[in-house]
């Protein structure tokens, strides 16, 4: 019979990248707030992708603009990535910080653009 170390017992059972992952969205979110830029005015930071190793972090967007926004509030954003980098460094217990990466919420985006082909359909429809 194998011992029980405790760990684990009655915690999350995801993937430590998942974790890191939701822990690095709720601090860029709220370092993003504070940022006094326009350009990020109303942007959502929406999921990150974090590798395995903990060496790179894919943040992904949405904002009101939308596909017009992306190239300034990715300028913006990387402007910002070392100031990130810093908050995430002093925030979270880990070895390293991941570098982090901006992407557009393209799944989001396009999740959209279905349910308004739905509803264009339904209404044509009544």
């Amino acid at each position: 019979m194998a011992r029980n170390s405790g760990r684990n017992s009655g915690g999350p059972k995801y993937p430590r990248s998942a974790r890191v992952g939701e822990t690095l969205r709720e601090i860029i979110a709220e370092d993003l707030v504070r940022f006094d830029d326009e350009r990020l005015s109303f942007v959502t930071v929406t999921g990150i992708d974090v590798d395995p190793e903990l060496n790179r972090a894919i943040v992904f967007f949405d904002s009101l603009a939308g596909e017009d926004g992306d190239e300034e509030i990715i300028e913006a954003l990387g402007e910002y990535r070392v100031r990130l980098q810093s908050s995430i460094a002093r925030q979270i217990k880990a070895k390293k910080t991941p570098i982090l990466e901006f992407r557009p919420d393209i799944a989001i985006r396009s999740s959209e653009r279905i349910d308004e082909i739905l509803r264009a359909d339904r209404e044509r429809r009544s």
